[in-house]
């Protein structure tokens, strides 16, 4: 049975049949359609903001960190910049260098002349010469760690106008939570919440969200958190969705200085910077 009814209109049946979305004989699994469904859902709230920026000036330019093999900037330059007639471009950042080359190919196979892939770590992608000074929105999708705020670090520094997050794997702030838990534990009853190692990996988790949020609020960004749907299979389903507005600066800054230090997170204060 045919599934390109669940195929947007315009969308190429050969890069769905190259990133295995669509079998050699158009067909989907139930696997692939999820996969297909959970890139969709997501370009729903990346188009819009794609559109914003169009309408300040031409030339998109995206970053998508962490980015594997690419789904996500092959299917929103098949949906969206392949029809632009101008210099608007995907850049892909991945350590993996197999990834890069496979991308690589597969750009140059179906002609995505403004698609660039770049064997670089998220961190070493802040300071390379070879991505451009202005960058109007960074994706960052399931970067594991760190890796999510080296993507915020990124976007502050190009001046994004949207970032768009599904952060993944945040250990750094549960490892500092469980390093000073015998110290808080006397004296802030709220050291139960994180206790366990159990709450201690959930609650960490939950925290470096918090302090995300904080940090683009405190940097001018209008911030707002949601699910993302169809992804229920992952416990990593949370998406942030930051958009530059200028917005008062003071509160949040404030808000995250009170939260590292009523938490005993003092010494990350270098890694949520305001």
């Amino acid at each position: 049975m045919e599934n390109t009814h669940e195929i947007k209109p315009g969308q190429s049946i050969e890069l769905l049949k190259e990133l295995h979305i669509l079998t050699p004989d158009g067909k989907m699994n139930q696997d692939s359609r999820r996969k297909l469904k959970q890139v969709y859902h997501l370009y729903q709230f990346i188009e819009p903001l794609l559109r914003e920026i169009q309408n300040d000036h031409t030339d998109v330019r995206l970053v998508d960190h962490g980015a594997g093999k690419s789904y996500l900037g092959f299917i929103l330059y098949d949906l969206f910049f392949k029809s632009l007639n101008d210099a608007s471009h995907i850049y892909g950042i991945e350590t993996r260098d197999d990834l890069v080359k496979k991308s690589e190919a597969l750009a140059e196979k179906l002609d995505f002349q403004r698609m660039s892939f770049l064997n670089l770590s998220v961190a070493e992608s802040i300071e390379s010469d070879r991505l451009p000074e202005r960058i109007d929105i960074v994706t960052a999708l399931h970067a594991c760690n760190t890796a999510t705020d080296d993507a915020i670090h990124f976007g502050l520094k190009k001046g994004a106008k949207f970032m768009v997050l599904v952060p993944c794997c945040q250990a750094e702030v549960a490892s500092v939570l469980k390093k000073n838990k015998g110290r808080t534990l006397a004296k802030n009853a709220l050291t139960e919440i994180w206790r366990h190692p159990l709450h201690t990996r959930e609650f960490g988790s939950q925290v470096t969200n918090v302090l995300r949020c904080l940090q683009l609020e405190a940097h001018g960004y209008q911030v707002n958190v949601t699910e993302l749907v169809g992804w229920e299979h992952s416990m990593k389903n949370e998406l942030i969705i930051a958009s530059y507005k200028n917005l008062p600066r003071g509160r949040p800054a404030e808000r995250l200085n009170e939260v590292m230090s009523t938490l005993g997170l003092e010494e990350m204060r270098e890694r949520f910077f305001v």
